[in-house]
């Protein structure tokens, strides 16, 4: 997946200046805010597929999608735009980032600083940082150029040996994933662990595995303050009421 990245990466580099212009004349991104009275906050992804489980909904609309999210309550959108793995477009992004009022987030392989270009044109409010696709120079680097473009950082980890790194490049966010890139297998044990090892200060997002509202239950009373959640809701033929079924849940301080 990283190698199918490189090799895109290296095809944008003469629209730069394009990219660049359009991303000056960008609105401003939004900041993501917490659930009402306390709640877990909820980003809804747009997901058509995915390496883990094939298919999810290939005639999935993202901007229908979206905005039956924002309806059930969620805080936040997150946009696959990875082609080749899950089935996600740069225009998904700007689409959904022009139909719904709440923050968007790209979720991609970020490898370069004119990925976070890209994102910025198209509207997103924040970019996913993965600790365990970079190098810690590159994370802290890559941190820093969201930062200068107006955007947020999800800065994601799945063990704890991973936290210093991404701690470093002073995140707007931790993403503790359940879900092990090298394997694919879950572990929601092991990201309770993890995310109740992250300083108070620091919010959390809690990724992958979370399906029922048991799930954000689960990762809430470990202290995480929002929840990223992609499958579950994506192929649900009613994705408003999936959403509203998982949102309203009380945070716990770690």
């Amino acid at each position: 997946m990283l190698a199918v990245t490189r090799a895109r990466v290296a095809t944008l580099h003469g629209s730069a200046p394009e990219l660049e212009r359009r991303a000056h004349a960008a609105p401003p991104g939004r900041r993501f805010a917490l659930g009402a009275g306390g709640a877990v906050g909820l980003i809804a992804e747009v997901k058509r597929r995915s390496p883990s489980q094939g298919a999810i909904r290939s005639d999935l609309d993202p901007v229908e999608h979206a905005r039956a999210y924002v309806r059930g309550g969620a805080a936040a959108v997150s946009v696959l735009t990875d082609e080749g793995h899950f089935g996600g477009s740069l225009e998904d992004l700007e689409r959904v980032a022009a139909a719904v009022s709440v923050p968007v987030l790209r979720k991609d392989f970020i490898l370069d600083e004119l990925q976070i270009v890209e994102a910025r044109a198209a509207g997103a409010s924040a970019v996913l940082l993965i600790v365990r696709a970079l190098p810690p120079d590159r994370v802290q680097a890559l941190a820093r150029a969201a930062g200068a473009w107006g955007l947020q950082t999800l800065i994601e980890v799945h063990a704890i040996e991973e936290l210093d790194s991404a701690l470093a490049a002073e995140p707007d966010a931790i993403g503790v994933n359940a879900r092990d890139l090298a394997t694919f297998a879950v572990d929601l044990r092991r990201a309770e662990t993890v995310i109740r090892q992250v300083p108070r200060q620091v919010t959390v997002v809690a990724e992958s595995g979370i399906e029922t509202r048991a799930d954000v239950e689960r990762v809430a009373a470990a202290g995480a303050d929002f929840v990223l959640v992609g499958t579950s809701v994506a192929r649900h033929r009613e994705p408003e009421q999936a959403v509203r079924a998982l949102v309203g849940v009380q945070r716990s301080p770690r």
